[in-house]
């Protein structure tokens, strides 16, 4: 990578994809998470004092919710909570209008919702940072969370090489692409041609990894996909809101479950990832999600720590922080 001018700061901004970020924006994430991480708890209480996080779940949550909660919370900030009928967007009123309103009220809004257009008309009238804990285009935060145990696992990003098995067209391979592909890693999708990415969001993966030199390929064969791998990636086969389509993707995808065998295909220093909750015995096995090489409770604990670097970023100016 050539010289490039400094990151732009991200104070005041949305997260609503992982490309709303370039990769020294990323990469300061990546750096200031894991100065949290090992930060004293008690040194971590006033940065974000009297500031109030509103988080909107039209979706229900384990590890987005609590993350955040306890994030914010141990940054000394509150929160409040709405779930289901509560707050819809764009059922009950506009985005327009519901934006307005509660960024009267609050500091940030994390929302996990459905479709991602009414996401979209809600940050542009909202005045304060919006965050997207997921919709059907994007999951950005665990993407954040992913990266980051990819680089305590290995140090570095740029060079690995990333195997996601499943349905490649959800929004976890999506923003899991993205970030490792913008920070130099060359993803590989194992898949069926029904669950395999566009050819032009190949082109713009591809298009995103030119500056780092990261880059993507699409296989119907998970050997191809797996072998010489240094991360093996998969997510449950059937996504929230979808399940009409079970029976089908259990079909197309039951020869893309990571087994014990198709993982051995990997590097011997390869990890394996899965964002929860797993379904044993569908896309993987408990050989290998329990097995020494799985690491997808440090993915899940990572959650609250890259949400604190952001959460910081997004309200802060991180002055006084050293990343």
């Amino acid at each position: 990578m050539g010289e490039s001018t400094p990151a732009p700061a991200l104070f005041g901004r949305h997260f609503l994809e992982v490309t709303d970020f370039n990769a020294e924006q990323l990469m300061r994430l990546l750096r200031l998470a894991e100065y949290l991480k090992v930060q004293g708890r008690g040194e971590q209480r006033t940065l974000l004092r009297d500031r109030t996080l509103a988080m909107l779940f039209e979706k229900p949550s384990l590890r987005t919710r609590v993350s955040f909660e306890v994030a914010m919370t141990q940054l000394g900030g509150d929160v409040l909570f709405a779930q289901g009928q509560e707050f819809m967007v764009g059922t009950r009123e506009t985005p327009e209008d519901a934006a307005r309103t509660l960024s009267r009220y609050v500091d940030a809004i994390v929302i996990r919702t459905h479709e991602h257009e009414p996401l979209q008309r809600f940050a542009r009238a909202a005045s304060v940072p919006v965050i997207n804990a997921l919709s059907s285009r994007a999951h950005p935060c665990q993407a954040l969370a992913d990266v980051l145990t990819i680089r305590e696992k290995f140090g570095e990003i740029a060079g690995l090489r990333i195997a996601y098995v499943g349905d490649a067209r959800n929004n976890v391979a999506a923003s899991l692409a993205e970030a490792a592909i913008t920070l130099g890693a060359t993803v590989q999708f194992a898949c069926p041609p029904t669950h395999r990415p566009s050819e032009s969001y190949l082109a713009k993966l591809d298009a995103l990894g030119e500056r780092s030199g990261g880059s993507a390929r699409a296989f119907a064969n998970a050997v191809r996909a797996v072998r010489g791998a240094d991360v093996v990636y998969t997510d449950v086969w059937t996504s929230m809101g979808e399940e009409r389509y079970r029976e089908r993707n259990d079909a197309m995808l039951r020869p893309y479950a990571v087994t014990e065998e198709l993982f051995g295909y990997a590097r011997p220093t390869a990890v394996f990832m899965h964002c929860l909750p797993a379904h044993r015995g569908e896309e993987t096995v408990a050989a290998v999600i329990d097995g020494p090489r799985s690491v997808v409770f440090d993915q899940a604990e990572n959650r609250m720590h890259a949400q604190k670097a952001l959460l910081l970023a997004l309200l802060t100016e991180l002055k006084g922080i050293p990343v």
